[in-house]
């Protein structure tokens, strides 16, 4: 019993439906049978029994009507009717041979055998004697004929009827025990079927009733557990004993109720670590909004400081961009003035080789002037010798020695003029030349040092747009700070309404009943809300540098 509770519903339907099949079937094939009995039955009274009865019968009244046109026959005085009874009884005798032919079908018995043979005989006999009647008639021997008629001839037709009337009879006999049978076939079909539609129906009440309490017991356990569910009692036990559908229905129940007692204890235990979770939230919260506003407070100073940055380094870049300009000028002066001086040097050095030059001729000039001298002693000298003839040539020589005294004073004087100015030549030229490489050294510096100012303004340029780039980013971090505020308030409210819910949570999983030791301490009171902190809005330093709080 319990193999046939742990069937699925499917399996316990379709054993039960085809139980009552069985039997139902077994029911219809007995009657099928035992109507094939019965109509079999009324087939043997109907195609046998009453054609061999109707058979025999007509026999019988075709013989008497055979025997009364014969006697017809031989008291007939008319030869038109003679004839006419001879035609009616030569058809009449074909009628009874006919059926005496056809009736031999329907023989199945040795008893029938015999008496078919019996009529067959007293038939023959019969015919002979009716043959020898019609000789004695046509030969106008009609009285002896008629006498025969009524002897021999009568008793053989009067035998002839009985033995037709014993066939009849067996024939009857035959047909009433079929009719008998027939009905015996019908009360114990009629009373095997009721037996059986009775033992069905009882089977079907059974086996519906047992369907019925194993399904519908564990759905009506089914159906209070899940309203004690509803109604939040999880204390109700579930007990499965099958483990078809509907036990595993319970169980499915048993295990959802587990999982929701276990759902609820953690529901409960998380309602108190979400309130408390809120609430420190909620403080957090409050804590980030005040830290929100000191550090709105320090990026509208570092924006205003770095907006005076930014002024102070682009003016650094404005100077040293004319600073390079000025360097770059410098160093083109100073570039002009290496040029200059270095043509100078060379002019100087001409000019102390044009001194050297002019040294030289003076030189010549010397020694002219003291190859003169000597010219002129030697005439003086001469002259003297001559007296009187050389005076004239003794005064040109003392005016040629005069004037070469002269020459060579004044190129004494020039040579010393020439030496001290190339003396002062070569000084200058010196100090040309260490003027020129100064202006080298000057013109390499101011070009180093214009380098340099372009460096400096190229990274005054870099600065400025970093120190842009920086103040854009202040900006941005003073619009995410105000996103940030509002990120608070909304996160505040967010912690309040968590608050809130943990709360309607904790008053929700209420309702429902665990077993004593599973119950756990509800949540206070509802939570007072915590003032939120008030919006807060922070304009840019770049733009205002205004902190506003509402």
């Amino acid at each position: 019993m319990q193999a046939f509770r742990n069937l699925k519903i499917s399996s316990k339907l379709l054993l039960a439906f085809l139980a009552v099949l069985a039997l139902t079937t077994f029911v219809g094939l007995y009657a099928v049978m035992r109507l094939s009995q019965i109509n079999q039955a009324s087939v043997d009274i109907a195609t046998r029994w009453m054609p061999s009865s109707r058979m025999l019968l007509t026999i019988r009244a075709t013989t008497a009507r055979y025997r009364a046109n014969e006697l017809q026959y031989l008291i007939s005085t008319s030869d038109q009717d003679i004839k006419a009874f001879d035609a009616i009884m030569s058809d009449l005798w074909s009628k009874i041979q006919t059926n005496y032919d056809n009736y031999a079908s329907f023989i199945q018995t040795e008893q029938e055998r015999a008496s078919y043979d019996e009529l067959g005989r007293l038939r023959s006999a019969y015919a002979r004697e009716h043959a020898m009647i019609m000789t004695l008639a046509r030969n106008g021997r009609k009285d002896e004929a008629l006498v025969l008629a009524q002897g021999e001839s009568l008793e053989l037709s009067r035998r002839l009827y009985d033995q037709i009337d014993r066939m009849v009879q067996i024939d009857h006999d035959a047909g009433q025990e079929a009719n008998r049978h027939a009905n015996d076939l019908y009360r114990s079909a009629r009373a095997w079927v009721v037996g059986l539609l009775a033992a069905s129906i009882a089977l079907g009440l059974a086996l519906a009733l047992a369907l019925a309490r194993i399904v519908a017991r564990p759905l009506i356990e089914a159906v209070g557990v899940a309203q004690a569910v509803a109604e939040g009692d999880l204390t109700r036990r579930i007990q499965a004993t099958t483990t078809d559908e509907t036990g595993q229905l319970l169980h499915a129940l048993h295990r959802m109720d587990q999982s929701l007692i276990h759902i609820v204890r953690q529901v409960r235990n998380g309602t108190d670590s979400i309130a408390t979770a809120s609430s420190q939230i909620a403080s957090g919260n409050n804590d980030l909004s005040l830290r929100t506003e000191h550090q709105a407070s320090s990026l509208q100073e570092t924006a205003a400081s770095m907006e005076q940055l930014t002024v102070t380094v682009r003016q650094n870049t404005d100077n040293a961009r004319q600073a390079n300009q000025l360097a770059a000028s410098a160093s083109t002066v100073a570039q002009q003035g290496g040029e200059v001086v270095s043509q100078v040097v060379d002019t100087m050095d001409a000019i102390h080789a044009s001194s050297r030059k002019i040294a030289d001729i003076i030189g010549v000039i010397d020694a002219i002037a003291f190859q003169t001298n000597i010219l002129a002693l030697n005439a003086a000298v001469e002259a003297a010798r001559a007296g009187e003839q050389g005076r004239g040539f003794a005064v040109v020589a003392a005016e040629v020695r005069a004037l070469a005294r002269r020459c060579a004073d004044a190129a004494k004087e020039i040579k010393l003029l020439i030496e001290d100015s190339n003396g002062k030549v070569s000084t200058g030229s010196a100090l040309v030349a260490q003027a020129g490489q100064t202006m080298q050294n000057i013109v390499s510096s101011v070009r180093n040092v214009t380098d340099i100012m372009g460096e400096i303004t190229a990274a005054s340029v870099e600065q400025t747009a970093g120190l842009e780039q920086i103040n854009q980013a202040i900006s941005q971090m003073d619009q995410v700070t105000q996103q940030n505020a509002a990120l608070v308030e909304q996160a505040a409210a967010a912690a309040q309404s968590l608050q809130e819910q943990a709360y309607g949570l904790q008053q929700a999983v209420s309702v429902f009943k665990l077993e004593r030791g599973m119950e756990l301490t509800a949540l206070p009171a509802t939570p007072q809300p915590m003032p939120a902190p008030g919006p807060a809005r922070i304009t840019s330093a770049a733009q205002s540098g205004r902190w506003e709080a509402h």
